[in-house]
């Protein structure tokens, strides 16, 4: 068959031939119809992520959505080598989501992963309450756009998207919005001035994207309002590039932060799967969209070198 594959630790895949997997021990074998590109797929595929396997040549994909007897269902975690860029891959039985009538198998794949992001960290790790406010830092990415709209849908009372793109944040449908460019003349005690007259109304949730020094300043401006607001940060990812910062610990000390990160480990499979299916769902009706751009397997190579945004979908048929 025909599949992208990954030849070794830190290389990039090319379109070519693997051997068909063989369902046994509760797996099933599943016909892939689509597969979404991600800074997580790419960093295990290459071994550079914490949960990456390291077998190789390996098939690269973290999840997908593919056919089993004629319905489209989506798949994480497909058993290696095999992954979710080929034209068939493996799965585990208890990590699959049937698709709702009337949603896309490209849509599917898309969507699945950014939307869950949000809605997992919001549900799962955050415990959100109706009517609390939330503020994204990273607003302006795949899965900060989604998650103004799913944090609005699992009930937070007011949004605040935060991002490094001012004119992107204008085109949201947040409620407030805070742009940074920490590169430029702009220094953090600027950035933190601008960002507590909202700590001081309350925020209650932080989804973070990005890592880095946006997250810390956040965390500063946190520290610098007085009292003791409870405000759960919850990392997600490390879009900025840097997977390490400095934190002092008097920030932990005279506030009421509590950090909290969000992903694989932190939440169980059924978490995940279940947020993925409220994904669905809200996308189904219509109310959750993401942009995409498709390539074909056989242009596999392009589509890993592709910007991210719009979401890359690559297909097998």
């Amino acid at each position: 068959m025909k599949a992208a594959i990954v030849k070794g630790i830190g290389t990039k895949p090319v379109y070519g031939d693997f051997d068909e997997p063989e369902a046994s021990n509760g797996n099933l074998k599943i016909n892939v119809t689509a597969a979404a590109l991600s800074n997580l797929a790419k960093m295990r595929a290459m071994g550079q992520h914490y949960s990456s396997g390291k077998i190789f040549p390996n098939i690269a994909g973290t999840d997908g959505v593919g056919k089993i007897n004629g319905k489209s269902y989506y798949f994480a975690g497909a058993i290696a080598p095999y992954g979710s860029l080929a034209q068939q891959t493996v799965v585990n039985k208890n990590t699959i989501v049937q698709l709702p009538d009337g949603l896309a198998d490209t849509t599917a794949a898309a969507i699945a992963n950014p939307g869950m992001s949000s809605w997992a960290a919001l549900v799962s790790r955050a415990h959100l309450v109706k009517g609390e406010t939330v503020l994204i830092n990273g607003a302006t990415g795949n899965a900060g756009k989604l998650a103004i709209r799913i944090a609005r849908h699992l009930g937070a009372g007011k949004v605040i998207a935060v991002g490094r793109n001012a004119q992107k944040l204008k085109q949201l449908d947040a409620d407030e919005s805070i742009a940074f460019d920490l590169s430029s003349d702009m220094t953090r005690a600027v950035f933190i001035q601008n960002l507590k007259p909202f700590f001081e109304k309350g925020v209650d949730v932080v989804l973070d994207y990005l890592w880095g020094d946006s997250a810390l300043t956040i965390m500063q401006a946190i520290a610098e309002v007085p009292g003791n607001y409870r405000t759960r940060f919850v990392s997600i990812g490390s879009a900025a590039g840097k997977k390490e910062i400095l934190l002092p610990s008097p920030i932990l000390r005279s506030s009421g932060l509590e950090l909290l990160g969000s992903g694989l480990k932190s939440c169980t499979m059924e978490e995940l799967l279940s947020a993925i299916q409220g994904v669905f769902g809200l996308a189904a009706t219509g109310d959750l969209s993401i942009d995409t751009k498709i390539f074909d397997l056989a242009d596999i190579e392009k589509a890993w070198e592709a910007p991210l945004t719009p979401r890359v979908v690559v297909t097998m048929e």
